[in-house]
């Protein structure tokens, strides 16, 4: 099995936490039988994380995209042969064409489709020429829920029989419910004396942000005490956030520290009156999943695979600012429904598991190897 994690940025974002909560639990079930291919930056991380895995550094020009895009198409497949790989798993989105061994792929989300607003025309296009090659040459697909398989089928038309559903797991080391300690880390780290509403996610249009700060303003202004609003996460490309924040009035207080550091994260999430996720669709949810896992309220929408994550676990809204408004205020007046959503959501997050997930992946790739030899 040789697994493909070239594709994990720096700072490690959702396709980080996906690759690295898979193969820890990956490594544990198939052991020796594992192989890897990483940036070289990543290599020493993942042969400390799977000390009896065969990881390998890809070459040097692969950290830049469009190196790392040929390389796939080039050098994956020769790699693939080289370590006698019966299956090949590429990770995100875009596999080889051709190779010696069947190939999977995971698709995260068909919202590149349902939500092209949201992503500008060169992401948007490359992204659908993907899905759509990936789903036509791949021996399975992988998605991480039921909806964005039900979006492949229902959009393009795909095939359900090679479409494999596999649920991301949370990491209880990483996401927890944390203690007093690491909620007034955090809160010393952001400079925060008061409570506030915790986002963290990219910074992309379809997260909905800028609603987000919209519909925290009109909730909290005229509060006597108004919580800050503490917008975290890693780098995108949504312009309409700083026209957002410049709309923020004097007395409250938006934060914006940027990508947060992974020990911090349940302190952060763990410690906010409530964790707003307000996104127009998502193909699994990780953000919301990590936030029931570290006890905190969630508000969150009903659009494409988030009931099956949050499922009664959560409270939800829409994507305009007064329905968020209203909605994030009723749970800021609300502590006893806040503690009831905290212990369901702690409840709820222990049914996924990293190790559900690697079982899921691995029957897929067995399937893949049978189909093949059909």
């Amino acid at each position: 099995m040789l697994v493909d994690a070239t594709s994990v940025p720096a700072d490690r974002g959702g396709v980080g936490r996906y690759l690295d909560g898979l193969l820890g639990a990956v490594g544990t079930l198939l052991s020796d039988d594992l192989s890897v291919v990483a940036q070289r930056s990543d290599q020493e991380r993942y042969q400390q994380m799977l000390p009896q895995a065969r990881v390998i550094a890809a070459p040097a020009a692969a950290a830049h995209r469009p190196a790392r895009l040929a390389w796939e198409q080039t050098g994956l497949p020769i790699l693939a042969q080289q370590v006698s790989a019966e299956v090949l798993h590429s990770p995100f989105y875009t596999c080889p064409l051709r190779a010696s061994c069947p190939v999977t792929v995971t698709v995260h989300d068909a919202t590149f489709f349902t939500e092209p607003e949201h992503y500008d025309a060169s992401r948007r296009t490359f992204f659908r020429s993907a899905i759509r090659t990936s789903m036509r040459r791949a021996a399975r697909v992988i998605v991480p829920s039921k909806a964005t398989r039900d979006e492949l089928i229902r959009l393009l038309d795909a095939d359900p029989t090679r479409i494999d559903v596999a649920y991301h797991g949370v990491d209880p080391a990483a996401f927890h419910a944390p203690t007093d300690e690491e909620k007034a880390r955090v809160r010393a780290r952001l400079g925060l004396t008061g409570d506030y509403v915790a986002f963290l996610g990219a910074k992309e249009p379809r997260k909905n942000v800028p609603n987000l700060i919209r519909g925290w303003v009109l909730a909290v202004r005229d509060l006597p005490n108004p919580p800050a609003l503490v917008v975290a996460g890693g780098s995108g490309h949504d312009d309409d956030i700083d026209r957002a924040a410049t709309e923020v009035p004097a007395h409250l207080r938006l934060i914006r520290p940027g990508y947060l550091r992974y020990a911090d994260l349940p302190g952060f999430l763990g410690g906010a009156l409530v964790a707003a996720y307000p996104s127009y669709g998502e193909g699994f949810g990780l953000p919301v999943l990590e936030a029931m896992a570290c006890g905190a309220p969630v508000l969150t929408t009903p659009r494409l695979s988030l009931p099956e994550v949050g499922g009664d676990a959560v409270a939800y809204t829409t994507e305009d600012p007064e329905r968020i408004a209203k909605d994030l205020l009723a749970l800021l007046d609300d502590e006893p429904r806040r503690k009831t959503l905290a212990r369901a959501g702690l409840l709820r997050a222990t049914e996924f598991t990293w190790a559900a997930s690697a079982e899921a992946h691995i029957a897929a790739w067995q399937r893949a190897i049978t189909d093949v030899k059909r």
